[in-house]
Formats: C-alpha cells, sequence, structure tokens
C-alpha cells in the first residue's frame, strides 16, 4: 500500500532505509506472518494448536515476508525513481486488528505504507500504487510451480500462491489509502485489466 505524494521535492533521492523503517518494517513481516498463520491453524475445543501455529508461523515468515516485504519495497523503489522521498511506516493499531481479525477468522491485513512525498503527476502516483499489487501477481506465478511438489515445498507454494493472489485483490480495492483508488483515479481500464483477473484469481484459490 502506498499513500498519495505530499508537498515539496528533493533532488535525486537515494534508496536508503532509516533505523525506524527497518524496525517498523519487521514488525510487520511478524504481525502479518502471525495473522496468516492465527488464519491457517483450526481451534480445537476452544484451544490453538501451538505446534501447528508454529509449523505455520514459520512458513508464513517465508510467504508472507517475501509478499509483503516485495510488496512495499516495490512501491518504494518505484517512488524514488520518480523523484520522491520514500519510507515504510508501519500501522501498529492495523497490525493489531490484522491479529484480531485472524481469530474471528478473516484477515484485514493492511499493515502500514510507503509514504512518499514530492512533486509528481497522477500517472506517477498510480504507477507507483500499481508497483505493489502487479508484484503479488508476479510472486504469485513463481510461487504456482511449487505447488506439483509434495511435502513442506508444495505447502510453501499454496501457501505463497494464496497469499500474493490475496494481496494483489485487497490492494487494488479502491477505497482509502489502498492501491487501488489511486490506480482508479487515473485510469479506469488499467483499473479493471488489474483488479479483475486478482479478484477472479484470489477467489478461485481461496474458495474453490
Amino acid at each position: 500500500m502506498s499513500t498519495p505524494p505530499r508537498s515539496g521535492r528533493r533532488s535525486e533521492p537515494e534508496l536508503t532505509f532509516s533505523d525506524q523503517e527497518l524496525f517498523d518494517l519487521g514488525v510487520a513481516w511478524l504481525a502479518l506472518s502471525l495473522a496468516f498463520a492465527l488464519l491457517r491453524t483450526p481451534i480445537r475445543t476452544n484451544a490453538i494448536d501451538v505446534v501447528y501455529l508454529a509449523t505455520m508461523t514459520g512458513l508464513s515468515l517465508v510467504t508472507v515476508g517475501v509478499a509483503f516485504l516485495l510488496h512495499e519495497l516495490a512501491h518504494k523503489v518505484v517512488a524514488v525513481e520518480y523523484g520522491q522521498i520514500a519510507e515504510f511506516r508501519a500501522d501498529y493499531q492495523m497490525l493489531f486488528l490484522a491479529l484480531m481479525s485472524a481469530l474471528a477468522g478473516f484477515l484485514f491485513a493492511a499493515p502500514g505504507a510507503v509514504y512518499h512525498r514530492g512533486q509528481i503527476t497522477q500517472r506517477e502516483n498510480a504507477i507507483i500504487a500499481l508497483a505493489g499489487p502487479i508484484t503479488n501477481l508476479l510472486l504469485a506465478l513463481l510461487f504456482f510451480p511449487l505447488v506439483l511438489f509434495p511435502g513442506v515445498v508444495g505447502t510453501i507454494g499454496q501457501m505463497g500462491l494464496w497469499i500474493n493472489l490475496f494481496l494483489a485483490a485487497f490492494n487494488m480495492i479502491p477505497f482509502g489509502p489502498l492501491d487501488g483508488r489511486s490506480v482508479l483515479e487515473w485510469n479506469k481500464g488499467v483499473f479493471a485489466l488489474v483488479f479483475v483477473p486478482s479478484l477472479a484469481l484470489a477467489v478461485a484459490v481461496i474458495f474453490l
């Protein structure tokens, strides 16, 4: 997820990471991984299977970690290419909501955003927003062949496919700070071209 630009511009910004940004990325990575693990862990007799939860958390760190980190890094890299000052900040209230919603059986994943500022066109802002979901779609394509393998590799493939399609579709929803809103405001055709297949694939993988 990325946010609209703010005023002001600095020439030729560099791709750097502050200590606070790295900390926020780490916390968001861990919290989202745990949330996805909780969502996939069955509750038996009002108790959570701790061993299964630990296993799913480990797998989620690999799959969710790659999906989330590369999604946000894609926003940041493209923003910097357009001359923006860009940095990720976690939303700790939304991370808490992600954990609570996972316990309730669904997931609301809005862990934070790459905030960027500088003079920018509507098209450039939309492309920055698109970078995240497009990255998730490409990652889903990379994870797909792993589904064909048995055991842990197959499980990683299934989770990677599911998570990346979910994040692509969710972030393309044209609401609030989500990426889809910036894309829809710029070009309805491009929005439909990305959102409709993302949603259809996510629904097919999750519910079929």
